[in-house]
């Protein structure tokens, strides 16, 4: 059932991708590339974006016909909270990347229009997790440590969901980065989701979406035809946190996604530094255009963090299998 999932979503985004793409290149559904990136992001400009709606579609439906066709468990709430907030957030991220687009400007949504829409997604999908009983406690990772948040773990759910949609987002800067990386991800949370717990609604949803970014990256490698924009990373962003929520490793996220969390980090840092003090830490931040502008290739850049992906991927696997 594993690789019947993968396989897929695999193919339905093959086969989807073909016709996608040539009918946003018509539509002129091409990239807006902002002037303060790197000059050689410049030629990327017109590429067909929105890929992430063939992602989306491609989750979704592989997702539904695994639960009702191949699984003995059929459909579960897992299922539909998790297809909840990766819609959600895609529907967010297709909003603000039809804005740009359409009215062909580097900013689409407001900082606060997108904010609000994250913050009304999470707070929605917890008040499902309360409806479905879901516990309130984290657990620390490779031990029996548990701590009941109470409605302290309302906070830490938006907190997440918003967080990591934005993490995510910040790593979309180079050809076929957050593809891979999010592959890794997702893809541990598959092998801990079957393996460890199990539960079988997050193994099938988990393996969706690294059967579609698989696709996907048939398209999106360097030389990238099409990106995935906004609509692919805010729902890929929510989705991973939605994953370590209903499979109770919040804190394994932190792990598993470090280098969202190390992409996140490098902005914050920028930001903190050039307002105390006047100067850049890095060249530029988000950190893979830091290495891109000390004259590393893009591809260099890409395959190093899906190595790095790879690493931390394995440690939390390591953690949450071998050290509990």
């Amino acid at each position: 059932m594993l690789i019947i999932t993968i396989l897929i979503a695999f193919l339905i985004t093959v086969l989807i991708s073909p016709i996608a793409i040539p009918f946003l290149r018509r539509l002129k559904f091409g990239q807006s590339i902002r002037e303060e990136g790197p000059e050689s992001h410049q030629k990327k400009s017109g590429t067909p974006t929105m890929g992430g709606i063939m992602i989306v579609l491609s989750i979704v439906i592989t997702s539904i016909i695994v639960a009702f066709k191949f699984s003995p468990f059929g459909f579960g709430h897992e299922m539909g909270l998790l297809l909840f907030v990766i819609i959600g957030y895609g529907l967010i991220g297709f909003i603000d990347d039809f804005i740009i687009v359409a009215f062909k400007r580097n900013l689409g949504l407001t900082s606060k229009q997108k904010m609000f829409g994250q913050l009304l997604i999470a707070f929605i999908f917890y008040l499902l997790l309360r409806y479905y009983e879901v516990p309130t406690y984290i657990q620390i990772p490779g031990t029996d440590i548990q701590w009941d948040l109470g409605w302290g773990y309302a906070i830490l759910v938006v907190f997440m969901l918003v967080g990591a949609s934005n993490a995510v987002n910040l790593t979309d800067g180079l050809d076929g980065l957050l593809s891979g990386t999010a592959v890794i991800a997702f893809g541990a949370f598959g092998v801990l989701a079957w393996y460890g717990i199990p539960q079988n609604d997050v193994a099938i949803f988990t393996l969706a979406v690294v059967g579609a970014l698989l696709g996907f990256l048939v398209f999106n490698a360097h030389p990238a035809k099409v990106f995935m924009g906004d609509t692919g990373s805010l729902a890929l962003g929510g989705a991973i946190a939605a994953v370590a929520i209903l499979t109770k490793m919040e804190i394994l996220l932190v792990i598993i996604g470090g280098v969202f969390v190390i992409e996140t980090i490098s902005v914050i840092l920028q930001v903190i530094s050039f307002k105390l003090t006047g100067k850049r830490i890095f060249k530029m931040s988000p950190l893979h255009h830091h290495y891109e502008l000390k004259g590393w290739s893009e591809w260099r850049v890409v395959t190093t963090f899906w190595f790095v992906g790879l690493i931390f991927a394995a440690l939390g696997i390591y953690i949450e299998v071998w050290l509990t």
